[in-house]
């Protein structure tokens, strides 16, 4: 027996409730027109901004057009997930201490992209009950989707001088997932903007790389430098980083509207245990082995052995001159990666003057 179609305003509220079990605090419906958002796109890589992310030039066509990306596309639904797992007070802590490697509050758990891609897939499949087989695609960070600019449109916030998705009742310590589909549900209207004349998040910033509102130079940004960036991190950007090694919150921290920020409950989002109490030496001495099986399911892991062991030099560079600091480096001098070597030694001559 073929399920009853409820009328789009009816399957609408039922999706919002399914996106509640699911752990989603926030959903919005958009029927996004990209051409001015892939046009801006366009403009910052002319600028080179984007540094070694050449990815994102691809598929601009893709990126313009949700129906060309997945045929059929009629709406998105956009949907917020938190992450933070206890209040950004123990996060400003973490960054207090400079023999403890600061990560970014989104990546201390499991890797969010499984998180959000299951729990989206669930969301279409318990939607199907209530209007029959519709089709659809699930996206999380992972394909040329437009996702800030497709949320904005759909009212799930507005747009941050940071760049990032922000909303009065939550500020911005949440996953973005998509839901692209033919259902004919009704579309969120835009919310206004609410930054006002603050500008803290781009006087925060330790490298000066939010260059003005709303205008990232990714390739000063510390998130960009220990997670996207392959070579050496550029000398005069090294002594700014201070202890952060995957990653980086600061424009999030001192944002206003993150008071606001909806704690997860999710188990997924925990701070794994190996990560706990560790010092900057100690991260120092995993080998390979240690690191993929300690990062098993985090997303740190994708950055490989090599780079991870590149940020915690710097960081260790930055830190208090100790003998535990001088001897977890001195023990990488001789490491096959020219590269690690090269951060190694810049961080004993540092904690030599």
């Amino acid at each position: 027996m073929e399920p009853a179609l409820l009328p789009p305003p009816a399957l609408k509220s039922r999706l919002i409730a399914i996106a509640r079990t699911l752990g989603f605090t926030h959903v919005a419906v958009s029927q996004p027109t990209l051409q001015e958002a892939t046009a801006r796109l366009e403009s910052w890589l002319a600028a080179g901004y984007q540094g070694d992310m050449h990815y994102l030039a691809r598929h601009i066509p893709l990126r313009r057009d949700p129906g060309a990306l997945h045929p059929g596309t009629l709406r998105v639904v956009s949907v917020a997930l938190p992450y933070l797992t206890h209040p950004p007070a123990q996060a400003e802590a973490a960054l207090a201490d400079p023999a403890s490697g600061y990560i970014s509050r989104y990546a201390l758990g499991r890797d969010y992209h499984k998180v959000l891609r299951q729990r989206l897939q669930q969301l279409a499949e318990r939607l199907a009950s209530y209007w029959g087989p519709f089709n659809y695609r699930v996206f999380t960070d992972s394909a040329p989707v437009l996702e800030v600019e497709i949320a904005r449109q759909g009212g799930l916030g507005w747009r941050g001088k940071h760049t990032l998705l922000l909303r009065r009742d939550a500020g911005s310590f949440f996953f973005l997932g998509e839901l692209f589909t033919d259902l004919p549900l009704p579309v969120d209207p835009p919310v206004e903007n609410h930054c006002g004349t603050c500008q803290s998040c781009i006087d925060i910033c330790p490298t000066r790389a939010i260059l003005g509102p709303y205008q990232l130079d990714a390739r000063r940004c510390i998130s960009y430098l220990t997670i996207e960036h392959h070579g050496s991190i550029p000398e005069l950007l090294r002594p700014l980083m201070g202890n952060r090694i995957y990653g980086c919150d600061d424009c999030q921290l001192v944002c206003p509207w993150n008071r606001f920020a909806h704690l997860s409950s999710l188990p997924d989002f925990a701070p794994r245990s190996a990560l706990q109490q560790r010092t900057l030496s100690e991260l120092l001495s995993w080998d390979a082995h240690q690191f993929e099986a300690l990062l098993a399911g985090s997303a740190i892991r994708r950055i490989g052995h090599e780079r991870w062991l590149r940020n915690v030099a710097v960081a260790l560079g930055n830190g208090p001159a100790t003998q535990e600091a001088r001897t977890a480096l001195g023990h990488r001098q001789n490491h096959p990666s020219p590269m690690v070597r090269e951060h190694v030694n810049w961080a004993l001559t540092r904690l030599s003057e």
